[in-house]
């Protein structure tokens, strides 16, 4: 019995000593993370800015169709139906051939009138359907919702810089403001071809009336993805959070290869119908950021930008990138 409370005090207190150091160390870690909650925030913490003008937007985006109707009198109208039985204006004739002859089609009865009906009908139809096939509307107007998102090498670190510095001069309560925050930040991307690693896109078609829905659906998407908003500036306001990540990074920290920065934008009119459906290549990339930022101040209706990690410090690694990012395709 001796023995064998001798063995177990020579394997149990060395390997409680060594637990115990492991749990100091540990507290000790928690402690610092606790009082210093900013490096958490700069590790993945994010930039955000962005607004929308679909409030602001005329009323008037729809063609409806205006139904002119003859001012008649009161007495009139009495007169014209008192007289229905024994008077009635012939229809604009419809000519068929058949047998070498033409015969009129009369308004009324259900014969050539019924039958004329149908056939104005089929035309209507016929004229409606390639008006629609021409992408031409006769009705709500179209907006088109798109994202590019890009993911660039860490390398390309002047480009957080960039987009921070135009977090805080942006004004995002305005029309103009939020082109230049489209153009701005569509340059910045252009400027680092040589960075480019990845790329995703999406691009959608809606009513107007269904086209904000659509908008915030999509920046929803995006931003669930982020850990923490470390700055932001949408619709005019902007907020910081304590410490905002501008930190110098430890030799401790896991290796860092990637930014990720999305733009997202909604538009009236034509101004992104040239826009690729699906962007693979880096030649599309281009593209499509040069048609992001043509957009005309008068046909932009919402933007938003998110960048991460938004500190100059860090950046993300292969792993994080692709687990957060699953829809990236290799440029």
């Amino acid at each position: 019995m001796k023995n064998l409370w001798q063995n177990l005090g020579t394997s149990f207190f060395p390997f409680l000593s060594r637990l115990t150091a492991w749990v100091l160390v540990a507290m000790v870690g928690l402690g610092v993370w606790l009082g210093h909650p900013e490096h958490a925030l700069a590790k993945r913490g994010s930039g955000s800015m962005g607004g929308s003008s679909f409030r602001r937007s005329p009323v008037t985006r729809s063609n409806p169709v205006r139904r002119s109707s003859p001012s008649v009198g009161r007495s009139s109208r009495t007169n014209v139906y008192n007289n229905y039985n024994s008077y009635y204006s012939p229809a604009p004739w419809v000519p068929f051939w058949g047998g070498g002859s033409f015969f009129f089609l009369p308004s009324f009865g259900f014969g050539g009138g019924l039958l004329s009906l149908l056939v104005l009908m089929a035309i209507a139809g016929s004229v409606l359907q390639f008006f629609r096939g021409q992408g031409i509307t006769t009705g709500e107007e179209q907006v088109t919702v798109a994202k590019v998102q890009v993911g660039l090498l860490a390398s390309a670190r002047s480009l957080q810089a960039d987009l921070n510095r135009l977090s805080e001069l942006a004004d995002t309560n305005t029309n103009s403001g939020l082109a230049l925050l489209l153009r701005e930040t569509t340059l910045s991307v252009a400027r680092h071809p040589e960075y480019w690693a990845y790329v995703s896109s999406a691009k959608e078609e809606a009513p107007f009336s269904q086209a904000e829905s659509c908008f915030n659906r999509l920046t929803m998407t995006e931003r669930s993805k982020l850990t923490a908003e470390v700055i932001s500036n949408r619709d005019g306001i902007r907020r910081q959070a304590q410490g905002n990540g501008v930190l110098v990074s430890s030799d401790l920290d896991d290796p860092s290869e990637y930014i990720v920065v999305t733009i997202m934008a909604a538009s009236s009119r034509l101004s992104l119908r040239s826009l690729p459906a699906k962007v693979r290549t880096a030649e599309e990339l281009r593209q499509s950021l040069s048609v992001l930022g043509a957009i005309a101040n008068d046909d932009l209706l919402a933007v938003e930008v998110l960048w991460e990690p938004q500190s100059t410090a860090y950046t993300l690694t292969a792993t994080e990138l692709l687990t957060v990012y699953p829809d990236l395709l290799h440029v």
